[in-house]
């Protein structure tokens, strides 16, 4: 599916849908423990409901509801896969169900879609090797799925890996120590996505489990509780998500929306886009203790006041965040270099080489080396108020590499760009891994992305 997006204004007020971080670690916690969840407000996205689906190959239930999905838990009766584990597009599941399933006796397979066979699974199988299971890549010059493992893990030595591709197997780790007796240390090297360890933590601890963290990350350790009991939770607004209506209405001209539900529990990285943004004059209002968030359009984003006027990201805590940081920077007076950002070439897709492909096609100055990207914008509006003429920013026909990120990220562009240009977002359909009904939501607001069936 191809999208036409074009400039328009935005207004009216928003609720971004449930965390994908939370509800994939409430569906597979939930399926450890005895008894019946209850999981109000789950993100019914591609990669959640992939989880959803694979969670019954080990003993659990799980039936869907309007608001809410009830899972009755495997607990005790939890087994081998019965089947092989198809992940979809969903990194998350990869890395978090692997290590669950090498607790158990016997061969277990995984596999995904094209993009999931490109990732990276090898340092998976180095720390299920270094526990005592069997893990193999099936295709070793490919680095990635299909993955072989047999368990059960029998070595309860610490674990020793850098960290640096991805939280997302460390969370694996975490989650499965809660099937094995005494305590799993971990030792880290280069941790990077942080903040999703530490939502990890917190999920961890209302089960019962004694989590311990380093204040630098390279040291965790998990104790699991004598017996994980089901509670019912509810799963607050995506952070990942909330930075696409948050870059349409601060890009587009005359805009003002308002977001609702918004997670100010801390344990969602992606918060930090909130402080970047106003530190170049975005003047985003975030009520913690209503919930919402107010952003306004047609204000002059600049680095003048930022050391060196320019304006550095440290992306490690939360790398999902590239692709809408970079939008913005395009739209910024001065230099932004966006640091630390070698994982961001191991998601979805290389999302750095990506991003320089695409955003210089409508008319950025980006480049990128192995660890960074830097944009050097222009606002389209001077100090006075005036159009600035070296705004060059333009329609044209881009890719989305069937990544969701870069799809919403490049539909938003073009709701600041000139009158009387369009973007092409080729392949959109990709946005339901994380936002289902995106096009439809931010329409709601006025954004008038041109769909298929509405031509």
């Amino acid at each position: 599916m191809n999208i036409n997006a074009s400039p328009h204004s935005l207004s009216g007020t928003v609720t971004v849908p449930g965390s994908k971080s939370h509800t994939i670690r409430a569906l597979i916690l939930a399926s450890l423990a005895e008894g019946t969840t209850r999981i109000k407000n789950p993100l019914p996205s591609a990669d959640c409901r992939s989880t959803a689906d694979a969670i019954p190959l080990i003993g659990a239930e799980v039936r869907f509801l309007k608001d809410e999905w009830i899972v009755k838990g495997a607990g005790r009766n939890i087994h081998l896969p019965q089947d092989v584990v198809n992940v979809g597009n969903s990194g998350s599941l990869l890395y978090f169900l692997a290590p669950i399933a090498a607790t158990q006796k016997g061969w277990s397979v995984f596999t995904g879609d094209e993009s999931i066979r490109r990732r990276p699974a090898d340092h998976l199988a180095d720390v299920l090797g270094q526990l005592g299971a069997e893990a193999h890549i099936a295709r070793p010059e490919q680095r990635g799925c299909p993955l072989l493992i047999r368990g059960p893990i029998t070595n309860r030595n610490t674990v020793r890996t850098p960290g640096s591709v991805s939280s997302q197997y460390i969370t694996g780790l975490m989650m499965a120590s809660l099937l094995m007796p005494g305590t799993l240390r971990i030792e880290l090297s280069d941790p990077k996505e942080t903040p999703y360890l530490t939502m990890t933590k917190v999920w961890l601890e209302r089960y019962g489990a004694r989590v311990e963290i380093s204040n630098d990350f390279r040291h965790i350790e998990v104790t699991a509780p004598s017996e994980l009991r089901a509670f019912d939770t509810t799963i607050p607004s995506d952070w990942e998500g909330v930075a696409f209506p948050v870059i349409a209405a601060l890009l587009s001209k005359d805009s003002r929306i308002t977001i609702n539900n918004i997670d100010g529990s801390g344990t969602q990285g992606d918060d930090a886009i909130v402080e970047i943004l106003n530190s170049v004059g975005a003047g985003i209002k975030w009520d913690k203790d209503s919930g919402t968030l107010e952003v306004s359009g047609s204000r002059r984003l600049s680095t003048e006041s930022l050391p060196g006027a320019e304006l550095h990201i440290n992306i490690s805590g939360f790398p999902d965040a590239v692709c809408a940081l970079a939008v913005a920077a395009c739209f910024t007076e001065g230099k932004t270099v966006i640091e630390d950002a070698a994982m961001c070439r191991k998601k979805e897709t290389d999302r750095l080489s990506v991003l320089v492909s695409e955003l210089t096609k409508l008319g950025a100055s980006i480049s990128a080396d192995e660890d960074s990207l830097t944009i050097c914008g222009h606002s389209p509006y001077l100090k006075d108020g005036g159009v600035n003429a070296e705004f060059a920013m333009h329609g044209g026909t881009v890719e989305s590499y069937g990544d969701h990120r870069m799809a919403m990220s490049l539909a938003c562009l073009a709701l600041g760009l000139n009158d009387g240009q369009r973007v092409t977002v080729k392949d959109a359909e990709c946005c339901a891994v994380s936002f289902p009904d995106f096009f439809t939501t931010m329409n709601s607001l006025g954004a008038g992305f041109e769909l298929p069936e509405q031509k």
